[in-house]
């Protein structure tokens, strides 16, 4: 099951052009398009006519027509055109969908148009900031959703699956602290006197030991923004090399999930050797990151019903967002709006941001 009332990234801005694209979103077809005076627009990927997909045909103007039999249908979804005949059913309509464009991002909710809210819409700027610079990668993951949501909130995998890149074993030795804000869920960890990863340390210069932190903010149920770097030993992490991850969720079924990644930096902004370093060894982390959950989604298939989840004490923020996932399925369920998230920031998100 999904949450519909929500926002899920459904593209790069760079993606969606005058020629139509498909996506699926929580099982619905979704046809995006770009109008000429350079508007996103999110319709349903099925004509009224005959469920011909639209993403198939063209854009004519602020329009697009169905390949099958030349329906045109506006931003709007009304139909506009039958090329056969002079009227235009009443019926011949699809679903609209509200779009919010962002930072590089294009945002679809999939649930009332009537609900959707704007502030629900995260914090992206990073990836559209000149002190930052960003690599991104989108992949297609052979899992469903929760798993890429548990495995952001509980990193201690990185000690293990990614010793080459961002592991080591200090990261399990350690801690976390969890804080629930709304439906925002933010796991702390803070390593002091460690070494840098072996993927950051060459492109943020560093040598000996420093105090490295992850901050994993997660806005459920669709977006992840990992809060990240290191500091000198015993400074506040704002004076550190810092890191911005941007994880954008989004569903296509109960088994694949696209995976829509952005790693936003405040060091060697202008280094285009540290940019290719880091496009290559970030895609190994989301490669073996994409592997692991195919894997683990086999097993989860394979288990009997009989048998659950073993959770640890680094798993508490894990369970605080299955508990707020549970509850924003059940409010949807008796068709209810969800409630928004506060407005407070955590001390650890505050401690994070920089």
């Amino acid at each position: 099951m999904f949450v519909l009332n929500t926002w899920y990234v459904a593209a790069w801005s760079k993606e969606v052009t005058d020629k139509p694209v498909r996506r699926v979103i929580c099982e619905q077809p979704v046809v995006l398009y770009r109008t000429p005076a350079g508007e996103a627009v999110a319709l349903a990927d099925r004509c009224a006519h005959r469920a011909y997909p639209l993403s198939a045909g063209r854009t004519v103007g602020d329009s697009i027509e169905c390949g099958y039999h030349g329906f045109a249908y506006g931003p709007d979804g009304v139909c506009t055109r039958v090329p056969a005949q002079s009227a235009v059913p009443t019926r011949a309509r699809v679903r609209r969908y509200p779009v919010v464009e962002k930072d590089g991002w294009i945002w679809v909710w999939t649930g009332d148009a009537e609900l959707a809210d704007l502030s629900l819409v995260p914090d992206t700027h990073w990836m559209n900031d000149p002190e930052w610079a960003t690599v991104t990668h989108t992949m297609l993951f052979e899992c469903r959703h929760d798993l890429i949501h548990d495995n952001l909130l509980d990193l201690t995998h990185e000690s293990f699956l990614h010793q080459s890149t961002v592991g080591d074993d200090y990261i399990y030795e350690h801690g976390i602290t969890v804080e629930v804000d709304g439906r925002v869920v933010t796991v702390d960890r803070l390593m002091p006197g460690v070494e840098a990863p072996p993927l950051y340390a060459r492109t943020m210069g560093t040598e000996g030991l420093y105090d490295r932190f992850h901050a994993t903010e997660f806005h459920v149920p669709t977006y992840h923004v990992l809060h990240s770097g290191i500091t000198e030993q015993g400074r506040p992490r704002e004076e550190g090399h810092l890191i911005k991850v941007l994880n954008g969720i989004t569903p296509v079924d109960e088994k694949t999930t696209w995976y829509y990644y952005a790693f936003s930096r405040n060091f060697a902004v202008d280094a285009e050797w540290a940019t290719r370093e880091l496009e290559v060894g970030l895609e190994t982390v989301l490669r073996e990151d994409a592997d692991a959950l195919r894997d683990q989604e086999i097993g989860m298939r394979e288990r009997p019903g009989t048998e659950h989840d073993v959770l640890i004490g680094h798993d508490a923020g894990v369970a605080k967002a299955r508990r707020i996932l549970t509850q924003l399925l059940a409010v949807e369920a008796v068709g209810a709006p969800p409630a928004s998230r506060t407005t407070g920031t955590s001390p650890a998100v505050a401690a994070a941001r920089g």
